[in-house]
């Protein structure tokens, strides 16, 4: 579709030079080359190949094509002083937008090789009939360099461009793969629920022929084997009772948390490590009730993962502070390691960006990609939290989450 754009626009600017302005236009040389690049078009939405993605080198072909066919057309009228002849800027956009980096930076070089061709030899500009326009050398070649500047930052543009975007793209899928991770986990709960529900009946059955056995069997083995099926029927409906109190959806017992319960559960990893003194607290005003959370498994994961990233790097403790007040709750996560370099800092939260690619200061030898950071900022941000990353006064690293009470807050149960 862009190259019968592009051919209609040609076709349309000769017709309007020539007959609407009356300059002398070549238009027969002008519009074969217009129907070679038509020609071109044509084969290709006729030919199998249109009906699959094209591979990196065939539409890199195409594009070395188009600047071809612009490039002759910039020949027949006037070279580099034909005031189109920026277009040639336009391919090797698309090029770098789309193609690997090779691809692009060889049209960038052939557009380049185009531009300074037409520098050096072109047919002259159509003029009115009688006049000729002739620019200066030095203008020309300052004509030249716009065209190479134009290309190579065109193309450099739109290649980091591209380049960011796939980056983020992996990025976030990965965040959703998590996501999707702890949700499921999360729904075990709800299947165990089910199960329990489901169960109840069968085993309210065996309890009861149970009971009845012991009544009717004498004394014997087998009266005491009764006795033990009816304690062990007793036992299965307690642990189902439990675990009907872990959810169906909507569920208030499960689904809520008390903030303590929650940076508890957060540190619960690494609670009994000797190497490191992990503690949680909780505080806030006397006068303002604690809440209680909504269990949300994007948050607990985020803040697990915090935490793991700071017992990593941690000398001696973690604290995990909890502060609430009428309007905001916030969770902060300090250590007392050599904290965030500041090539690092300025960038935390973003994609791929690590103090640790090859596992450096780590204690558990974990190999950073980057990820971490990104991942934990994202779910946090997703549900309402502003995230703050920075170094304490006397060292080490903090992570804060701060949210407004009333996003992440379940309300007190009637």
């Amino acid at each position: 579709m862009l190259r019968w754009m592009a051919l209609a626009g040609q076709a349309g600017a000769v017709i309007v030079v020539g007959r609407g302005l009356g300059f002398a236009v070549p238009y027969a040389p002008c519009f074969a080359v217009i129907g070679a690049g038509g020609a071109l078009n044509l084969w290709l939405m006729l030919s199998p190949a249109a009906r699959r993605t094209a591979r990196d080198w065939e539409t890199g072909a195409q594009l070395a094509f188009d600047i071809l066919q612009l490039g002759a057309m910039l020949y027949l009228t006037g070279g580099v002083a034909n005031p189109f002849a920026l277009l040639l800027i336009a391919p090797v956009t698309l090029a770098g937008a789309n193609l690997p980096l090779r691809h692009a930076a060889a049209l960038a070089l052939l557009a380049i090789l185009v531009a300074a061709g037409l520098t050096l030899q072109a047919l002259p500009l159509p003029w009115p009939a009688g006049a000729t326009l002739v620019l200066p050398g030095a203008y020309r070649l300052g004509l030249c360099l716009a065209i190479v500047a134009g290309v190579v930052f065109s193309a450099g543009y739109a290649w980091e461009a591209a380049a960011e975007a796939s980056r983020m793209e992996l990025a976030l899928n990965v965040t959703e793969t998590v996501l999707a991770r702890e949700q499921r986990l999360s729904a075990l709960g709800a299947l165990a629920a089910a199960a329990a529900h489901e169960l109840g009946t069968p085993l309210a059955t065996i309890a009861v022929v149970a009971k009845e056995m012991v009544r009717e069997v004498p004394d014997g083995p087998l009266r005491e084997d009764a006795a033990l099926l009816v304690a062990q029927a007793q036992r299965c409906r307690d642990i189902l009772k439990r675990l009907a109190e872990t959810p169906e959806a909507g569920d208030e017992v499960h689904e809520r948390m008390s903030l303590i319960q929650f940076v508890r559960e957060v540190v619960e990893p690494y609670a009994g490590e000797e190497a490191v003194r992990v503690e949680a607290v909780v505080s806030g005003p006397p006068d303002v009730a604690a809440p209680d959370l909504w269990r949300r498994p994007e948050v607990l994961h985020a803040m697990t993962s915090i935490v793991e990233n700071a017992f990593d790097f941690a000398r001696k403790e973690i604290l995990v502070t909890a502060r609430f007040d009428a309007e905001t709750v916030s969770v902060e996560v300090r250590d007392d390691g050599p904290g965030f370099s500041s090539q690092v800092l300025a960038k935390l939260g973003e994609p791929y960006v690590t103090s640790r690619p090859g596992a450096e200061g780590s204690r558990s030898g974990h190999v950073g990609m980057g990820l971490g950071f990104f991942i934990a900022k994202t779910l946090l941000e997703r549900t309402g939290a502003a995230v703050e990353f920075r170094n304490g006064r006397g060292g080490g690293a903090i992570v804060a989450a701060r949210w407004p009470r009333v996003r992440i807050e379940a309300p007190q149960a009637a």
